[in-house]
């Protein structure tokens, strides 16, 4: 099946029709995903700016990650959800749109950055050079998440 193939089925599928079935499933769909974003970034931001050194320095950033680790991974589940869901709705349209493809590019690095390098500067005992180089490289990329997925409706 050819990618334009897929997102023409897509486009036709159930997802797709219960999500402009009813005026109001889109927003409700799309309000989760906007909290989905604010249990994992808003998460991740607490934990980033503990790494630059800006708040929460009574606590380490390993417990931090510790406590907010579930809330994290509510957020993203949340997201992983959601965020198909809104897809489907106009695939033909929404995967040739250059914000939602930065977007996705962006999502993928910030997803491998937090599951790799910002998950062992968190848990390990390292430079303050290097725990501000990753809190901040962390939320310049979550931020980049949300700014392209802002711009998706403008594009």
């Amino acid at each position: 099946m050819q990618a334009a193939s897929f997102f023409e089925w897509l486009t036709t599928s159930s997802w797709a029709n219960a999500m402009n079935g009813p005026e109001w499933a889109f927003p409700v769909v799309e309000s989760l995903h906007f909290i989905g974003f604010a249990f994992s970034i808003g998460t991740i931001a607490i934990i980033d700016l503990r790494l630059l050194g800006l708040a929460m320095r009574d606590h380490t950033a390993a417990e931090l990650a510790a406590d907010l680790n579930r809330w994290t991974l509510a957020g993203f589940a949340l997201m992983l959800i959601t965020g198909p869901l809104m897809f489907s709705a106009d695939a033909v349209r929404y995967h040739v749109n250059p914000s939602f493809q930065f977007k996705m590019i962006c999502l993928l690095v910030a997803f491998l950055f937090h599951f790799t390098i910002h998950r062992k500067v968190t848990q390990a005992e390292i430079s303050p050079f290097a725990a501000k180089l990753a809190g901040g490289l962390s939320l310049a990329l979550w931020t980049a998440v949300i700014a392209g997925g802002r711009m998706i409706a403008f594009v």
